[in-house]
């Protein structure tokens, strides 16, 4: 390889790392700012044990060489919450690639059951061809527009009642899932600060259209 070749790529990888350095501080100090002003405490280490804290969620078990980072947690409107970045990889070596994406957790004030809920995708509609099909509801449009699983359907279908439909088809997209005692918003790929709020608020906007029966039922008092 010619010389001057050789001293271009350099350039242009150590000016790529820097960029990603300023890239990743530039992040760091405006999701810092956003928790300071939402009263959340901020932590820029890795957390290698998120996924074992969270075991429920499938998104937080994928690949290996898992961690959180930028960690924000406190009080959101009651209840706590856990927000975060994460990273994960797939592959190694040559054939390794790095995933990340963020997160907002929020604990539920009652007791939950499996429950996935995201936005149809174009695969969704071969798979169900081959009959591997979501859960259906009584809204054509929201059927349409939203995939949904759960081992349970009667908790679906208590859960996402027409006034959650409703909220959900006006909300901000993102992948929800519920575990036994939190509930989680990501997308595949890193927040805006703003976005971290939005998922934040979809998720207590879940909880606040519990219908009581529901709440009644899962706190043991039916």
């Amino acid at each position: 390889m010619h010389p001057g070749l050789i001293v271009i790529i350099a350039v242009l990888v150590i000016a790529g790392l820097v960029y990603s350095l300023y890239a990743s501080s530039k992040r760091r100090q405006a999701l810092a700012a956003w928790a300071h002003n939402k009263g959340l405490s901020f932590n820029s280490s890795k957390d290698p044990i998120m996924d074992g804290k969270y075991y429920d969620f499938k998104c937080l078990n994928r690949g290996h060489s898992r961690y959180a980072y930028n960690i924000m947690k406190g009080n959101w409107a009651g209840r706590e919450i856990t927000a975060f970045d994460y990273h994960y990889a797939t592959g190694s070596g040559k054939n390794r690639s790095d995933h990340y994406f963020s997160a907002v957790i929020l604990q539920s004030p009652i007791p939950l059951k499996p429950l996935y809920i995201r936005r149809e995708h174009f695969f969704d509609k071969l798979t169900e061809f081959i009959g591997f099909d979501d859960i259906d509801f009584e809204s054509a449009e929201f059927s349409k527009k939203f995939y949904v699983k759960s081992p349970d359907k009667k908790w679906a279908y208590d859960v996402i009642h027409q006034r959650m439909m409703e909220y959900l088809l006006t909300s901000p997209q993102f992948n929800i899932e519920f575990g036994l005692m939190h509930v989680i918003a990501w997308r595949n790929r890193r927040f805006k600060p703003e976005d971290f709020e939005d998922a934040a608020n979809l998720i207590k906007g879940i909880f606040d259209r519990f219908p009581d029966y529901l709440i009644k039922q899962q706190l043991g008092q039916a």
